[in-house]
């Protein structure tokens, strides 16, 4: 796919970028929409040997579901804010649906402002996210990719927003982290990305590997489980399968945890796939009721975070609400 970017493009030489751009025209395709091939290239490459004070230990926040600029986000920044300034954070990861309903329309957009910098002002540490469907416009329902690059190109002006491509990877002291674009996967346009992250995760080194995303594989919030979502047919991407099929042939067995949002609640299933465990924390401004049936280990429809620290061959992850109470604690180890 010619309109795809993934983080490779910024390798891209100029004989190769003009002959795509040759290939786009005798296609007819609209070179402001196939524009993504080169947008990335402006983004400043991101020195993330900068962050983590501390060998073999790494702090984080996961949280999803947030650009809503409502009280909600509110309460659940300042929650992050006090657990970053008790426990530490070296960066925070967002699970896609940064701006709601519908996205941005330019990186000039008020809304990164309103919905972004303001919640999270007093948090100065790096932001990583990925792409919900919200962020692509259509009030999640539809696919837009162009209000994909405005986001990416955000990264360029703002001091914590990180989102070099819509999809990419990295690599903080002894874990690397794989960020995927589950719209263009939902939509069976993920050929580049399904081999680069294949690629990226058979070359780590890492003691830990991390996937996220927008989309769960399995979940009991009201969207449901990858191939079965919101009742569609089995006949419409938007089901899921691809979700479901990515998830089981890329990360099953070769990522230790697959960390996603979309449903608007807090979940560690018990379930794991080859080893590969799934937690889905996507009540960063909203929440909704459970409804489904898949075993967990906690599971809660209350507003909140999922905290994580590692240290050498222990994981730590907490659930904690909007009290500052921590109401689950999961250990792996390696």
């Amino acid at each position: 796919m010619l309109c795809q970017h993934s983080a490779t493009v910024s390798d891209m030489n100029t004989s190769t970028f003009i002959s795509n751009i040759i290939i786009l025209l005798l296609l007819g395709v609209s070179l402001n929409a196939c524009s993504i091939i080169n947008e990335a290239s402006a983004i400043p490459v991101y020195d993330y040997s900068t962050i983590g004070k501390t060998p073999d230990k790494l702090r984080f926040i996961a949280v999803g579901d947030t650009g809503k600029g409502n009280s909600g986000q509110y309460q659940v920044a300042q929650t992050m804010q006090k657990k970053c300034e008790k426990s530490g954070c070296d960066f925070i990861l967002l699970l896609g649906d940064n701006i709601y309903n519908s996205g941005v329309t330019s990186i000039d957009d008020p809304q990164f402002k309103r919905k972004f910098e303001l919640p999270y002002k007093k948090i100065n540490v790096p932001f990583f996210a990925v792409l919900g469907n919200h962020d692509y416009g259509g009030n999640g329902r539809k696919y837009d990719p162009e209000k994909s690059i405005y986001q990416i190109k955000y990264s360029a002006i703002s001091d914590k927003w990180h989102m070099p491509h819509n999809y990419y990877h990295f690599t903080i002291q002894n874990t690397s982290f794989f960020a995927l674009d589950t719209n263009i996967l939902m939509r069976k346009l993920d050929k580049q990305q399904k081999t680069d992250i294949t690629n990226w995760i058979k070359s780590t080194q890492s003691k830990w590997n991390i996937a996220f995303g927008h989309h769960p594989y399995i979940s009991n919030g009201q969207h449901g489980n990858a191939g079965e979502y919101d009742g569609v047919s089995e006949s419409s991407a938007l089901n899921g399968q691809a979700i479901n099929d990515f998830t089981e042939s890329v990360l099953c067995g070769k990522v230790d945890l697959y960390l996603s949002g979309h449903d608007h609640d807090r979940q560690w299933l018990e379930y794991k796939c080859r080893g590969t465990q799934f937690a889905i924390s996507g009540a960063g401004s909203s929440t909704r009721q459970l409804s489904g049936i898949n075993p967990t280990l906690y599971e809660s429809d209350e507003p909140g975070i999922l905290y994580i620290s590692i240290d050498g061959n222990t994981l730590t992850a907490e659930f904690i609400d909007v009290d500052s109470e921590v109401n689950f604690k999961h250990t792996i180890k390696k």
